[in-house]
Protein backbone atom coordinates (compact mmCIF):
# COMPACT_ATOMS: atom_id res chain seq x y z
CA UNK A 1 0.00 0.00 0.00
CA UNK A 2 2.65 2.68 0.76
CA UNK A 3 4.80 2.04 -2.39
CA UNK A 4 1.59 2.50 -4.47
CA UNK A 5 2.85 6.49 -4.33
CA UNK A 6 4.88 7.47 -6.33
CA UNK A 7 6.56 10.56 -4.03
CA UNK A 8 7.02 7.89 -1.04
CA UNK A 9 8.84 5.89 -3.42
CA UNK A 10 10.70 8.35 -4.71
CA UNK A 11 11.27 9.34 -1.38
CA UNK A 12 12.81 6.30 -0.04
CA UNK A 13 15.20 5.60 -3.19
CA UNK A 14 16.19 9.22 -2.79
CA UNK A 15 17.25 8.90 0.73
CA UNK A 16 18.72 5.65 0.69
CA UNK A 17 20.84 7.17 -2.19
CA UNK A 18 21.51 10.49 -0.27
CA UNK A 19 22.66 8.76 3.14
CA UNK A 20 25.27 6.92 1.16
CA UNK A 21 26.45 9.86 -0.77
CA UNK A 22 26.85 11.92 2.47
CA UNK A 23 28.22 9.56 4.71
CA UNK A 24 31.05 8.87 1.62
CA UNK A 25 31.19 12.95 1.30
CA UNK A 26 31.53 13.16 5.38
CA UNK A 27 34.53 10.24 4.93
CA UNK A 28 36.29 11.98 2.23
CA UNK A 29 36.49 15.29 4.46
CA UNK A 30 37.79 13.21 7.01
CA UNK A 31 40.56 11.76 4.44
CA UNK A 32 41.38 14.95 3.36
CA UNK A 33 41.94 16.36 6.75
CA UNK A 34 43.98 13.94 7.63
CA UNK A 35 45.97 14.18 4.50
CA UNK A 36 46.27 17.40 4.09
CA UNK A 37 45.32 19.56 7.41
CA UNK A 38 42.57 21.04 8.34
CA UNK A 39 43.70 24.20 6.62
CA UNK A 40 44.00 22.87 3.30
CA UNK A 41 39.62 21.41 3.57
CA UNK A 42 39.32 25.23 4.46
CA UNK A 43 40.87 26.52 1.40
CA UNK A 44 38.57 23.04 -0.11
CA UNK A 45 36.16 24.63 0.91
CA UNK A 46 36.62 28.08 0.26
CA UNK A 47 37.11 26.82 -3.53
CA UNK A 48 33.97 25.19 -3.62
CA UNK A 49 32.03 27.71 -1.97
CA UNK A 50 33.25 29.95 -4.99
CA UNK A 51 32.29 27.55 -7.94
CA UNK A 52 28.68 27.55 -6.03
CA UNK A 53 28.13 30.92 -6.54
CA UNK A 54 29.59 31.38 -9.87
CA UNK A 55 27.88 27.86 -11.15
CA UNK A 56 24.71 29.39 -9.39
CA UNK A 57 25.02 32.31 -11.92
CA UNK A 58 26.39 30.63 -14.86
CA UNK A 59 23.63 27.97 -15.07
CA UNK A 60 20.89 30.35 -13.50
CA UNK A 61 19.54 28.21 -11.01
CA UNK A 62 18.51 25.53 -14.21
CA UNK A 63 17.58 22.17 -11.97
CA UNK A 64 14.89 24.61 -9.71
CA UNK A 65 13.50 26.23 -12.93
CA UNK A 66 13.70 23.15 -15.32
CA UNK A 67 11.88 21.57 -12.11
CA UNK A 68 9.59 23.97 -11.79
CA UNK A 69 8.57 25.28 -15.24
CA UNK A 70 8.87 21.36 -16.47
CA UNK A 71 6.51 20.33 -14.16
CA UNK A 72 4.01 23.16 -14.77
CA UNK A 73 3.98 22.47 -18.71
CA UNK A 74 2.98 18.88 -17.97
CA UNK A 75 -0.21 19.90 -16.42
CA UNK A 76 -0.64 22.33 -19.07
CA UNK A 77 -2.47 20.87 -22.62
CA UNK A 78 -0.58 21.23 -25.61
CA UNK A 79 2.59 21.35 -23.26
CA UNK A 80 6.07 20.54 -24.73
CA UNK A 81 8.57 19.71 -21.75
CA UNK A 82 11.04 19.35 -24.53
CA UNK A 83 10.83 22.46 -25.72
CA UNK A 84 11.19 23.82 -22.12
CA UNK A 85 14.42 21.67 -21.90
CA UNK A 86 16.15 22.91 -24.77
CA UNK A 87 15.29 26.81 -23.75
CA UNK A 88 17.30 26.36 -20.50
CA UNK A 89 19.61 24.91 -22.09
CA UNK A 90 20.03 27.64 -24.40
CA UNK A 91 20.04 30.51 -21.53
CA UNK A 92 22.62 27.74 -19.76
CA UNK A 93 24.81 28.35 -22.65
CA UNK A 94 24.47 32.11 -22.74
CA UNK A 95 24.80 32.74 -19.08
CA UNK A 96 27.62 30.19 -18.58
CA UNK A 97 29.97 31.57 -21.69
CA UNK A 98 29.49 34.77 -20.29
CA UNK A 99 30.87 34.37 -16.39
CA UNK A 100 33.09 31.81 -17.85
CA UNK A 101 34.83 34.83 -19.52
CA UNK A 102 34.50 37.65 -16.50
CA UNK A 103 36.47 34.67 -14.56
CA UNK A 104 38.86 33.70 -16.58
CA UNK A 105 39.90 37.33 -17.34
CA UNK A 106 39.12 38.23 -13.58
CA UNK A 107 41.16 35.38 -12.65
CA UNK A 108 44.02 37.69 -10.24
CA UNK A 109 41.69 39.85 -8.87
CA UNK A 110 39.34 37.09 -7.43
CA UNK A 111 42.16 35.12 -6.55
CA UNK A 112 43.55 37.96 -4.28
CA UNK A 113 40.13 38.84 -2.70
CA UNK A 114 37.95 36.07 -2.71
CA UNK A 115 41.21 33.94 -1.82
CA UNK A 116 42.65 35.98 1.00
CA UNK A 117 45.57 36.79 -0.96
CA UNK A 118 46.54 33.63 -1.72
CA UNK A 119 48.08 33.14 -5.31
CA UNK A 120 45.44 30.78 -6.79
CA UNK A 121 45.03 32.83 -10.34
CA UNK A 122 46.10 29.93 -12.01
CA UNK A 123 43.32 27.26 -10.77
CA UNK A 124 41.00 29.74 -11.13
CA UNK A 125 41.26 29.85 -15.20
CA UNK A 126 40.42 26.22 -15.16
CA UNK A 127 36.66 26.45 -13.48
CA UNK A 128 35.14 27.42 -16.31
CA UNK A 129 35.36 23.88 -17.44
CA UNK A 130 33.67 23.09 -14.50
CA UNK A 131 30.78 25.83 -15.12
CA UNK A 132 29.85 24.98 -18.29
CA UNK A 133 29.52 21.34 -18.07
CA UNK A 134 27.55 21.84 -15.08
CA UNK A 135 25.02 24.37 -15.94
CA UNK A 136 23.98 21.76 -19.06
CA UNK A 137 24.32 19.37 -16.25
CA UNK A 138 21.62 20.78 -14.25
CA UNK A 139 19.49 21.38 -16.91
CA UNK A 140 18.85 17.62 -17.41
CA UNK A 141 18.24 17.12 -13.83
CA UNK A 142 15.63 19.72 -13.65
CA UNK A 143 13.93 17.89 -16.52
CA UNK A 144 14.14 14.34 -15.17
CA UNK A 145 12.92 15.78 -11.78
CA UNK A 146 10.15 17.14 -13.30
CA UNK A 147 9.17 14.12 -15.39
CA UNK A 148 9.07 11.96 -11.57
CA UNK A 149 12.07 9.91 -12.71
CA UNK A 150 14.60 10.70 -9.97
CA UNK A 151 15.52 7.69 -10.15
CA UNK A 152 17.79 8.62 -13.41
CA UNK A 153 18.84 11.95 -11.39
CA UNK A 154 20.14 9.86 -8.60
CA UNK A 155 22.34 7.64 -10.67
CA UNK A 156 23.89 10.79 -12.43
CA UNK A 157 24.63 12.53 -8.61
CA UNK A 158 26.21 8.82 -7.68
CA UNK A 159 28.19 9.01 -10.42
CA UNK A 160 29.42 12.46 -10.62
CA UNK A 161 30.21 12.20 -6.71
CA UNK A 162 32.30 8.93 -7.59
CA UNK A 163 34.03 10.29 -10.16
CA UNK A 164 34.93 13.81 -8.40
CA UNK A 165 36.13 11.43 -5.18
CA UNK A 166 38.30 9.57 -6.66
CA UNK A 167 39.96 12.03 -8.89
CA UNK A 168 40.55 14.18 -5.59
CA UNK A 169 41.65 11.31 -3.33
CA UNK A 170 44.22 10.03 -6.64
CA UNK A 171 45.57 13.41 -6.38
CA UNK A 172 45.79 13.39 -2.70
CA UNK A 173 47.76 10.98 -2.33
CA UNK A 174 49.97 11.70 -5.06
CA UNK A 175 50.61 15.39 -3.77
CA UNK A 176 53.79 15.60 -1.27
CA UNK A 177 52.66 18.66 0.69
CA UNK A 178 50.35 20.64 -1.90
CA UNK A 179 50.62 24.40 -1.66
CA UNK A 180 47.26 26.41 -1.44
CA UNK A 181 47.26 26.61 -5.50
CA UNK A 182 48.10 22.67 -5.61
CA UNK A 183 44.83 22.01 -3.69
CA UNK A 184 42.38 24.66 -4.86
CA UNK A 185 43.85 22.31 -8.60
CA UNK A 186 42.56 19.39 -6.80
CA UNK A 187 39.26 20.37 -5.66
CA UNK A 188 38.24 21.66 -9.25
CA UNK A 189 40.25 18.73 -11.41
CA UNK A 190 37.43 16.52 -9.33
CA UNK A 191 34.42 19.10 -10.13
CA UNK A 192 35.74 18.87 -13.77
CA UNK A 193 36.02 15.18 -14.11
CA UNK A 194 32.26 14.70 -12.46
CA UNK A 195 30.34 17.37 -13.81
CA UNK A 196 31.76 15.90 -17.48
CA UNK A 197 30.81 12.54 -16.65
CA UNK A 198 27.68 12.86 -15.63
CA UNK A 199 26.63 15.54 -18.31
CA UNK A 200 27.38 12.40 -20.48
CA UNK A 201 25.21 9.98 -18.28
CA UNK A 202 22.55 12.36 -19.05
CA UNK A 203 22.76 12.98 -22.51
CA UNK A 204 22.78 9.06 -23.18
CA UNK A 205 19.93 8.82 -21.41
CA UNK A 206 17.91 11.49 -22.50
CA UNK A 207 18.81 10.05 -26.37
CA UNK A 208 17.71 6.51 -25.32
CA UNK A 209 14.34 7.14 -23.39
CA UNK A 210 12.71 10.45 -23.48
CA UNK A 211 8.71 11.10 -24.91
CA UNK A 212 7.89 12.65 -27.80
CA UNK A 213 5.37 15.70 -27.45
CA UNK A 214 3.27 16.59 -30.38
CA UNK A 215 2.05 19.80 -28.47
CA UNK A 216 4.17 22.96 -29.54
CA UNK A 217 4.32 24.48 -25.98
CA UNK A 218 3.19 27.29 -23.89
CA UNK A 219 6.58 28.49 -23.74
CA UNK A 220 8.98 30.35 -26.08
CA UNK A 221 12.48 31.78 -25.41
CA UNK A 222 11.83 34.85 -24.27
CA UNK A 223 8.91 33.99 -22.06
CA UNK A 224 10.72 31.25 -20.38
CA UNK A 225 13.33 33.55 -19.55
CA UNK A 226 10.92 35.94 -18.62
CA UNK A 227 9.79 33.18 -15.73
CA UNK A 228 13.30 31.69 -15.23
CA UNK A 229 14.97 35.29 -14.47
CA UNK A 230 13.04 35.99 -11.30
CA UNK A 231 13.57 31.67 -9.91
CA UNK A 232 17.68 32.66 -10.92
CA UNK A 233 17.19 35.79 -9.06
CA UNK A 234 16.99 34.05 -5.36
CA UNK A 235 19.47 31.39 -6.28
CA UNK A 236 22.28 34.17 -7.26
CA UNK A 237 21.57 36.18 -4.15
CA UNK A 238 21.57 33.09 -1.62
CA UNK A 239 24.58 32.09 -3.23
CA UNK A 240 25.79 35.51 -3.75
CA UNK A 241 25.24 36.61 0.32
CA UNK A 242 26.19 32.71 1.07
CA UNK A 243 29.99 32.77 -0.43
CA UNK A 244 30.10 36.60 0.75
CA UNK A 245 29.59 35.41 3.93
CA UNK A 246 32.32 32.52 3.50
CA UNK A 247 34.75 35.06 2.96
CA UNK A 248 34.31 36.92 5.66
CA UNK A 249 34.90 33.95 8.37
CA UNK A 250 38.61 33.62 7.35
CA UNK A 251 38.78 37.38 7.64
CA UNK A 252 37.03 38.00 10.91
CA UNK A 253 39.43 34.93 12.48
CA UNK A 254 42.50 36.67 11.66
CA UNK A 255 41.17 39.71 13.51
CA UNK A 256 40.14 37.94 16.52
CA UNK A 257 44.18 36.78 16.96
CA UNK A 258 43.97 33.68 14.72
CA UNK A 259 47.30 32.98 11.78
CA UNK A 260 46.21 32.70 8.29
CA UNK A 261 47.01 29.06 8.74
CA UNK A 262 44.52 29.10 12.10
CA UNK A 263 41.73 30.80 10.31
CA UNK A 264 41.36 28.40 7.32
CA UNK A 265 41.69 25.72 9.86
CA UNK A 266 38.97 27.05 11.84
CA UNK A 267 36.84 27.80 9.13
CA UNK A 268 37.35 24.34 7.60
CA UNK A 269 36.84 22.55 10.61
CA UNK A 270 33.22 24.26 10.93
CA UNK A 271 32.36 24.15 7.12
CA UNK A 272 33.81 20.11 6.51
CA UNK A 273 33.10 18.81 10.28
CA UNK A 274 30.50 20.75 12.12
CA UNK A 275 27.97 21.54 8.90
CA UNK A 276 28.08 18.20 7.16
CA UNK A 277 27.33 16.25 10.94
CA UNK A 278 24.73 19.05 11.19
CA UNK A 279 23.05 18.07 8.29
CA UNK A 280 23.58 14.38 7.91
CA UNK A 281 20.15 13.28 9.68
CA UNK A 282 18.18 15.56 7.07
CA UNK A 283 18.92 13.15 4.13
CA UNK A 284 15.14 12.42 3.94
CA UNK A 285 14.11 16.08 3.68
CA UNK A 286 16.52 17.28 1.14
CA UNK A 287 15.79 13.95 -0.84
CA UNK A 288 11.89 15.38 -0.50
CA UNK A 289 12.64 18.53 -1.40
CA UNK A 290 12.71 18.49 -4.99
CA UNK A 291 9.92 16.29 -5.28
CA UNK A 292 7.99 18.89 -2.92
CA UNK A 293 9.15 22.05 -5.27
CA UNK A 294 7.39 19.60 -8.30
CA UNK A 295 4.03 18.35 -6.45
CA UNK A 296 3.71 22.52 -5.10
CA UNK A 297 4.17 24.02 -8.54
CA UNK A 298 1.60 21.23 -10.33
CA UNK A 299 -0.89 22.12 -7.36
CA UNK A 300 -0.94 25.78 -7.61
CA UNK A 301 -1.05 25.46 -11.72
CA UNK A 302 -4.50 23.84 -11.13
CA UNK A 303 -5.29 25.98 -8.38
CA UNK A 304 -5.80 22.84 -5.87
CA UNK A 305 -4.90 25.31 -2.43
CA UNK A 306 -5.89 22.12 -0.15
CA UNK A 307 -3.62 20.01 -1.88
CA UNK A 308 -1.05 22.60 -0.80
CA UNK A 309 -2.49 22.75 2.58
CA UNK A 310 -2.01 19.15 3.13
CA UNK A 311 1.31 18.75 2.30
CA UNK A 312 2.16 21.79 4.31
CA UNK A 313 0.48 20.52 7.17
CA UNK A 314 1.68 16.78 7.05
CA UNK A 315 5.40 18.28 5.93
CA UNK A 316 5.80 20.81 8.64
CA UNK A 317 4.47 18.28 11.47
CA UNK A 318 6.47 15.56 10.63
CA UNK A 319 9.57 17.54 10.16
CA UNK A 320 9.60 19.19 13.80
CA UNK A 321 9.36 15.46 14.86
CA UNK A 322 12.00 14.46 13.40
CA UNK A 323 14.35 17.32 13.95
CA UNK A 324 13.66 17.59 17.36
CA UNK A 325 14.63 13.98 18.05
CA UNK A 326 17.30 14.42 15.93
CA UNK A 327 18.89 17.56 17.65
CA UNK A 328 18.63 15.72 20.80
CA UNK A 329 21.27 12.82 19.38
CA UNK A 330 23.57 15.96 17.98
CA UNK A 331 23.31 17.28 21.57
CA UNK A 332 23.67 14.22 23.43
CA UNK A 333 26.60 13.10 21.63
CA UNK A 334 28.60 15.97 19.83
CA UNK A 335 31.51 16.04 21.49
CA UNK A 336 32.47 11.72 20.63
CA UNK A 337 31.20 12.98 16.97
CA UNK A 338 33.19 15.92 16.32
CA UNK A 339 36.53 14.10 18.16
CA UNK A 340 35.66 10.86 15.92
CA UNK A 341 35.92 12.69 12.62
CA UNK A 342 38.82 14.37 13.33
CA UNK A 343 37.32 17.85 14.37
CA UNK A 344 39.12 17.50 18.03
CA UNK A 345 37.33 18.90 20.78
CA UNK A 346 36.85 21.93 18.76
CA UNK A 347 34.55 20.57 16.51
CA UNK A 348 32.72 18.84 19.02
CA UNK A 349 31.93 21.07 21.11
CA UNK A 350 30.75 23.40 18.24
CA UNK A 351 28.12 20.49 17.18
CA UNK A 352 26.69 20.26 20.73
CA UNK A 353 26.38 24.27 20.90
CA UNK A 354 24.62 24.63 17.41
CA UNK A 355 22.69 21.62 17.63
CA UNK A 356 19.34 23.11 19.53
CA UNK A 357 18.86 25.26 16.22
CA UNK A 358 18.61 22.14 14.24
CA UNK A 359 14.57 21.85 13.89
CA UNK A 360 15.21 25.64 12.16
CA UNK A 361 17.95 24.77 9.43
CA UNK A 362 15.22 21.37 9.04
CA UNK A 363 12.40 23.10 8.61
CA UNK A 364 14.09 25.64 6.02
CA UNK A 365 14.31 22.79 3.60
CA UNK A 366 10.58 22.21 3.60
CA UNK A 367 9.49 25.47 3.96
CA UNK A 368 11.43 26.80 0.96
CA UNK A 369 10.38 23.87 -1.37
CA UNK A 370 7.01 25.31 -1.03
CA UNK A 371 7.90 28.56 -1.29
CA UNK A 372 9.40 28.14 -4.36
CA UNK A 373 6.57 25.40 -5.56
CA UNK A 374 4.47 28.13 -4.94
CA UNK A 375 6.18 30.68 -7.01
CA UNK A 376 6.69 33.26 -4.06
CA UNK A 377 10.02 33.78 -5.56
CA UNK A 378 10.22 37.72 -4.49
CA UNK A 379 9.18 36.67 -0.73
CA UNK A 380 11.97 34.26 -0.61
CA UNK A 381 14.53 36.65 -2.24
CA UNK A 382 14.12 38.91 0.93
CA UNK A 383 13.71 36.68 3.00
CA UNK A 384 17.18 35.44 2.50
CA UNK A 385 18.67 39.10 2.05
CA UNK A 386 17.04 39.97 5.52
CA UNK A 387 18.62 36.62 7.01
CA UNK A 388 22.17 37.01 5.11
CA UNK A 389 22.07 40.80 6.46
CA UNK A 390 21.80 39.65 10.28
CA UNK A 391 24.10 36.68 9.26
CA UNK A 392 26.75 38.42 8.20
CA UNK A 393 26.33 41.31 10.69
CA UNK A 394 26.71 39.28 13.26
CA UNK A 395 29.72 37.66 11.63
CA UNK A 396 31.60 40.41 11.59
CA UNK A 397 30.87 41.81 15.21
CA UNK A 398 31.11 38.89 17.11
CA UNK A 399 33.78 36.68 15.03
CA UNK A 400 36.54 39.20 15.66
CA UNK A 401 35.47 39.43 19.73
CA UNK A 402 34.55 35.85 20.46
CA UNK A 403 35.97 33.57 17.57
CA UNK A 404 34.97 30.70 16.68
CA UNK A 405 31.59 30.64 18.79
CA UNK A 406 30.71 34.06 16.97
CA UNK A 407 29.74 31.78 13.96
CA UNK A 408 27.42 29.82 16.00
CA UNK A 409 25.62 32.64 17.00
CA UNK A 410 25.16 34.01 13.81
CA UNK A 411 23.76 30.95 12.63
CA UNK A 412 21.28 30.83 15.77
CA UNK A 413 19.68 34.24 15.01
CA UNK A 414 19.71 34.30 11.49
CA UNK A 415 18.11 30.60 11.07
CA UNK A 416 15.40 31.58 13.90
CA UNK A 417 14.50 34.86 11.99
CA UNK A 418 14.33 33.32 8.49
CA UNK A 419 12.45 30.24 9.24
CA UNK A 420 9.97 31.80 11.62
CA UNK A 421 9.73 34.12 8.78
CA UNK A 422 8.51 31.49 5.92
CA UNK A 423 6.52 29.93 8.44
CA UNK A 424 4.26 32.17 8.91
CA UNK A 425 4.00 33.34 5.28
CA UNK A 426 3.48 29.69 4.69
CA UNK A 427 0.61 29.79 7.48
CA UNK A 428 -1.11 32.99 5.73
CA UNK A 429 -0.60 31.66 2.41
CA UNK A 430 -2.23 28.56 3.21
CA UNK A 431 -4.82 29.05 5.91
CA UNK A 432 -2.91 26.17 8.20
CA UNK A 433 -3.83 26.96 11.93
CA UNK A 434 -0.46 26.89 13.86
CA UNK A 435 -0.83 24.80 17.13
CA UNK A 436 2.50 25.11 19.44
CA UNK A 437 1.85 23.01 21.56
CA UNK A 438 1.30 19.98 18.98
CA UNK A 439 4.40 21.35 16.80
CA UNK A 440 6.97 22.18 19.57
CA UNK A 441 6.60 21.20 23.28
CA UNK A 442 5.13 17.34 22.41
CA UNK A 443 8.23 16.81 20.84
CA UNK A 444 10.48 17.82 23.16
CA UNK A 445 8.59 16.41 25.81
CA UNK A 446 8.86 13.31 24.42
CA UNK A 447 12.39 13.68 23.72
CA UNK A 448 12.94 14.02 27.05
CA UNK A 449 10.55 10.96 28.28
CA UNK A 450 12.68 8.50 26.33
CA UNK A 451 15.80 9.40 26.75
CA UNK A 452 15.52 8.91 30.34
CA UNK A 453 14.89 4.75 29.95
CA UNK A 454 17.22 4.11 27.24
CA UNK A 455 19.90 5.33 29.19
CA UNK A 456 18.90 3.39 32.01
CA UNK A 457 18.67 0.53 29.69
CA UNK A 458 21.70 0.48 28.44
CA UNK A 459 23.38 1.33 32.26
CA UNK A 460 21.46 -1.80 33.02
CA UNK A 461 23.77 -3.97 30.62
CA UNK A 462 27.41 -1.92 31.85
CA UNK A 463 27.11 -0.04 28.66
CA UNK A 464 29.20 3.38 28.81
CA UNK A 465 28.44 5.28 25.79
CA UNK A 466 31.72 5.64 24.88
CA UNK A 467 32.44 3.51 21.66
CA UNK A 468 30.81 3.79 18.84
CA UNK A 469 28.60 0.38 18.67
CA UNK A 470 27.27 1.29 22.07
CA UNK A 471 25.85 5.03 21.28
CA UNK A 472 24.16 3.63 17.89
CA UNK A 473 22.17 1.10 19.65
CA UNK A 474 21.28 3.54 22.17
CA UNK A 475 20.50 5.92 19.28
CA UNK A 476 17.96 3.06 18.02
CA UNK A 477 16.49 2.16 21.42
CA UNK A 478 15.89 5.71 22.27
CA UNK A 479 14.31 6.26 18.89
CA UNK A 480 12.32 3.40 18.72
CA UNK A 481 11.11 4.29 21.79
CA UNK A 482 10.39 8.02 20.55
CA UNK A 483 8.51 7.10 17.65
CA UNK A 484 6.46 4.49 19.52
CA UNK A 485 5.35 6.81 22.16
CA UNK A 486 4.53 9.16 18.91
CA UNK A 487 2.13 6.71 17.63
CA UNK A 488 0.45 5.29 20.88
CA UNK A 489 -0.19 8.77 22.17
CA UNK A 490 -1.08 10.36 18.94
CA UNK A 491 0.95 13.43 19.28
CA UNK A 492 1.28 12.93 15.76
CA UNK A 493 -0.52 9.75 13.74
CA UNK A 494 2.51 8.30 12.17
CA UNK A 495 -0.03 6.87 9.52
CA UNK A 496 -3.08 8.56 8.54
CA UNK A 497 -5.46 6.43 6.43
CA UNK A 498 -7.32 8.46 5.14
CA UNK A 499 -5.20 11.50 4.54
CA UNK A 500 -2.86 8.56 3.37
CA UNK A 501 -5.16 7.67 0.50
CA UNK A 502 -5.86 11.27 -0.22
CA UNK A 503 -2.03 11.45 -0.84
CA UNK A 504 -1.84 8.38 -2.99
CA UNK A 505 -4.67 9.39 -5.27
CA UNK A 506 -2.90 12.74 -5.52
CA UNK A 507 0.45 11.58 -6.56
CA UNK A 508 -0.48 8.91 -9.33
Amino acid sequence: MIFKSKIIRDTVMLTVMQICLDTAALMLNVFITKQLGTSAIGILTLTGSFLGLAGIISNGNAFLCMSRLISEELGKSGGNPNRILIHGIKLCMMLSLTVSSVVFFLAEPISSRFFSGADMAASVRFMPIALVSGAVSSCFKGYFNAGRRSSVTAAGDVLEFVVKSAVIIFFTIASDSPSESIVCEIMIAGIIAGNISSLIFFLIAFAGNHEHYRGKGTLNFRRYAAYAFPIMGGGILTASLSSANDALIPMCLRQSGNSVAEAFSNFGIFEAIVIPTLFFPSVILCSMSGIIVSETARAAASGNKERIKSLFCRLSRWTMMFSVFAASVLVRFGLPIGELLGGGETAGKMISVIAPVVPFIYMEIILEAMIKGMGLQAFSSLNYLAEYAVRITIVLIFVPRIGFYGIAASYYASNVLGNCSRFIKLLRNTGMRFEPFRMIVVPVLYAYMTMCPAQILMSAVGAELKSIPEMVIYTLIWGAGYFAVFSILGGIKLFDGKEFGKTVKNAQ
